[in-house]
């Protein structure tokens, strides 16, 4: 065998051998796509058409999800303008986010779950992250007690007064303390939650809901108070949604 034989085969292996070495390399440098994307799917992550509870909960496909980093107005609450009178702050975000989703696919990446089991997502239709997109639009307050996520967003509405920022409003955190507080006091053993009895099945509705005070239980037909929201959830009952 000629010399320019054997180094074209001792070159052969080597070079192949240094391919792979890039190769890898170059797939190193690559972002994590397919790892990211199963890393999500383990933690819960889902996706499909969503019903709106509130103006920071949704249902999809049986399961509720609370929208991480964001807390709206409650449904019931109402916020103050700048010049006179109030509006419906609740209703509006609920309404906004309804709007948002409508006959859309909703994906949400699990952030982890709740105290009451709900998971926490930030959720998307088209690419938009409609958590961002409530703050921006000044209908939800950046829930910083739990994440940071959403400050900019945040300062950019009350930048440009709109939404809750257009006037006083008091945040839904206050909100439901003071509602709470209030039910907590008259309620059989301080146990304010209502749950209802309808139509449509076992629903609960905690102090700040818009129908709570509409709402009158009846023992015999199976109605109850609830201590507690996991309480009511533990039992098989659901939150009174808009939808």
């Amino acid at each position: 065998m000629d010399a320019s034989r054997k180094n074209w085969l001792y070159r052969r292996p080597v070079a192949s051998a240094l391919v792979g070495v890039v190769a890898l390399g170059m797939l190193s440098l690559l972002p994590p796509r397919a790892t990211t994307a199963r890393s999500v799917a383990e933690n819960g992550a889902i996706s499909g058409r969503a019903r709106v509870i509130d103006g920071d909960t949704l249902e999809i496909e049986g399961r509720h999800v609370r929208l991480e980093g964001i807390d709206a107005p409650e449904t019931g609450q109402t916020c103050g303008r700048r010049l006179i009178g109030r509006w419906n702050c609740g209703a509006a975000a609920a309404e906004r986010l309804a709007n948002l989703i409508a006959k859309r696919a909703v994906s949400c990446e699990s952030r982890g779950n709740d105290k009451y089991g709900r998971m926490l997502g930030i959720c998307y239709v088209e690419g938009r992250d409609i958590n961002a997109e409530l703050v921006r639009e000044g209908l939800a307050w950046a829930f910083v007690k739990y994440s940071q996520t959403y400050v900019r967003q945040e300062a950019e509405a009350r930048a440009r007064r709109v939404g809750i920022w257009q006037g006083e409003a008091e945040p839904a955190w206050v909100y439901r303390e003071k509602r709470w507080a209030g039910a907590e006091q008259v309620a059989p053993k301080g146990c304010a939650i209502k749950g209802n009895v309808t139509e449509h099945g076992h629903i609960y509705h905690m102090p700040w809901s818009p129908w709570y005070g509409k709402v009158k239980i009846e023992e015999a037909k199976g109605e109850r108070w609830f201590c507690s929201e996991a309480e009511a959830v533990a039992a098989g009952w659901r939150p009174a949604s808009v939808q």
